[in-house]
C-alpha cells in the first residue's frame, strides 16, 4: 500500500521510501490508513423538517444491499452532521458501513444536490428570477446566486452546446435528467 510519509513519521511509523512515496505492510497498513473505501450516497424519500425535529430518532431507511458491492449486510455507522438552508442548526443524517468493501453509505434526503445547502428547487427559482427578471431573490446571498450563475453557464456550454447559452433555465432541466449537477463548480 502507498502512504503518506509524512503523516507515518509523526506517528513513529516511517517506511522505506520508494520512489518518492511510502511502502507499507498490511501489518502496518491497519489503523494507520484507510483503504481507499468510497462515500457513497443514497438519496431517500424523507421529510427534511421531521428530520430536524426527530433527530437520532428518525427512522430511516436501511438499504437492502451495498450499491458497490452488493452486499447484504451493512452495519449502522452512526450519524454526520449537514447543514441546510431550512434549518438553523445541523441536521444529522444517517451512515451505514459495508463490512465487504467498507464502502461508507451515507442517506440524504431527496431534492438537494450533493455538497448544497439550498433544494434544487430553491436554486432553480433564484437563478429563473434572476434570468426573467434580472434581479436577484433578497432571501440567500447574491454571492451564492452569483456562483450558481456562473457555474449554470460555464456547465451548460461544456456539456451541451453553445445553443443553450440563451436556453439557461431548460439546460438546467437537462443536465438534472442527466444526472449532473447544473450549478457544480467543476466541469
Amino acid at each position: 500500500m502507498v502512504g503518506a510519509h509524512f503523516y507515518l513519521e509523526k506517528r513513529g511509523k516511517g517506511g522505506s521510501v520508494l520512489a518518492g512515496t511510502t511502502a507499507l505492510s498490511e501489518t502496518e497498513d491497519q489503523g494507520v490508513i484507510l483503504n481507499r473505501s468510497e462515500l457513497m450516497v443514497i438519496l431517500v424519500e424523507a421529510e427534511l423538517k421531521e428530520i430536524i425535529d426527530q433527530r437520532r430518532a428518525y427512522a430511516w431507511p436501511r438499504p437492502e444491499s451495498c450499491p458497490r458491492c452488493q452486499e447484504r449486510r451493512l452495519w449502522g455507522h452512526g450519524f454526520v452532521m449537514a447543514y441546510f438552508d431550512e434549518s438553523e442548526a445541523e441536521v444529522l443524517l444517517k451512515r451505514f458501513r459495508c463490512p465487504g468493501c467498507r464502502c461508507v453509505i451515507r442517506l440524504r434526503p431527496k431534492g438537494y444536490f450533493q455538497r448544497f445547502q439550498a433544494s434544487i428547487e430553491r436554486i432553480y427559482a433564484c437563478l429563473s428570477q434572476r434570468i426573467i427578471t434580472g434581479r436577484y431573490d433578497t432571501g440567500i446571498s447574491r454571492s451564492r446566486q452569483r456562483h450558481w450563475m456562473r457555474a449554470l453557464k460555464r456547465q451548460v456550454v461544456a456539456r451541451l452546446g453553445e445553443g443553450f447559452r440563451s436556453r439557461l433555465l431548460e439546460g438546467f432541466s437537462v443536465l438534472v435528467q442527466r444526472g449532473r449537477v447544473p450549478v457544480a463548480g467543476g466541469i
